[in-house]
């Protein structure tokens, strides 16, 4: 296993000095027809006092991120930084998000244990879902052929969202908890945070953060199996990406990204690198543009006020 600080782009060395303003942000550029090609920048400047925390990214090069101080969702170009609040928040955290094939935002809700979907052309709030009204803290969401998957770090359990022909949303009567089970570990504290769906898309793959441990888990019944990773762990596990056979878990509070090689169904994996940057500061999570990874600096530990500046960064992978 190699360790490396990797570049932040090969495209753009200088970084970008783009303070944005949390109201009146400059509009985005329309995304290009092309997802992967041009310069990308290297620091993505996010509105001041904005608290990102999820990430997730249009083939064109749009990346959204959701603030956990308000819950509203900005769109920067990655390619020029410009960027602009386009849909305004509940008030409450929005934390992990997630695209799907109609380019709809599925929106982690956080403590108040519920799920949106937002249209992010029109602002527009398609659909909101409670998924719990006990303790939670709502905190990643993956979507997948047929369903949308929320996890719990307050509770062992997901949630599904099946999604029906067309992209039909469901109804809140339609909302399934999974009960998380086999060797599913839940200890005090924070547990389910990342998620994501194993190469062969066939299983889920969850992150226990307090564990450090990587669990494969059937969508059918929730019972959970923790990878072999040959000895290896994944402490601070937050955010997850899978591209091929490549799974990368940010490791927050670490300042790093594992990179694992699974097998196809995600049952064993190897730890083969480890990614840092020198402009990380506690990011989250992680989504890919090109040859790139864009992750968002949460800055957990830095006090949180409405000047404090925040910044998605881009490296190499």
């Amino acid at each position: 296993m190699t360790s490396r600080t990797v570049a932040r782009s090969s495209a753009a060395a200088a970084f970008a000095a783009l303070l944005v303003a949390a109201v009146a942000s400059p509009a985005v550029a329309a995304p290009p027809s092309h997802a992967g090609g041009g310069a990308v920048e290297s620091v993505i400047a996010l509105p001041d006092g904005f608290q990102p925390e999820g990430i997730a990214i249009a083939p064109g090069g749009t990346a959204y991120f959701g603030s956990l101080a308000n819950g509203d969702i900005y769109a920067a170009d990655l390619k020029t930084g410009t960027g602009e609040i386009v849909s305004d928040g509940p008030g409450t955290p929005s934390v992990g998000l997630d695209l799907d094939a109609q380019g709809r935002l599925f929106v982690a809700g956080g403590p108040v244990g519920d799920a949106r979907v937002v249209d992010p052309d029109s602002g527009e709030v398609l659909a909101s879902y409670q998924l719990t009204t006990d303790p939670a803290f709502i905190n990643d969401v993956i979507v997948t052929r047929d369903a949308a998957w929320f996890t719990n770090s307050q509770a062992a359990e997901l949630y599904r969202l099946p999604i029906g022909p067309g992209g039909t949303l469901p109804d809140q009567s339609e909302v399934e908890t999974v009960p998380l089970g086999g060797e599913w570990v839940q200890v005090p504290g924070f547990n389910a945070n990342g998620i994501v769906e194993t190469p062969d898309h066939q299983a889920l793959l969850v992150v226990q953060t307090s564990t450090a441990t990587l669990y494969r888990v059937d969508p059918a019944t929730g019972d959970a199996t923790a990878v072999d990773l040959g000895g290896a762990s994944v402490p601070n596990g937050d955010g997850m990406l899978v591209i091929g056979r490549t799974l990368y878990v940010v490791q927050n509070q670490l300042n790093q990204v594992a990179v694992i090689r699974l097998d196809p169904s995600g049952t064993t994996g190897e730890l083969v690198d480890t990614l840092t940057s020198p402009d990380f500061d506690v990011p989250t999570t992680v989504d890919s543009f090109g040859h790139g990874l864009v992750l968002p600096n949460a800055r957990f530990g830095t006090p949180a006020t409405p000047t404090t500046p925040y910044q998605a960064v881009r490296i190499d992978r």
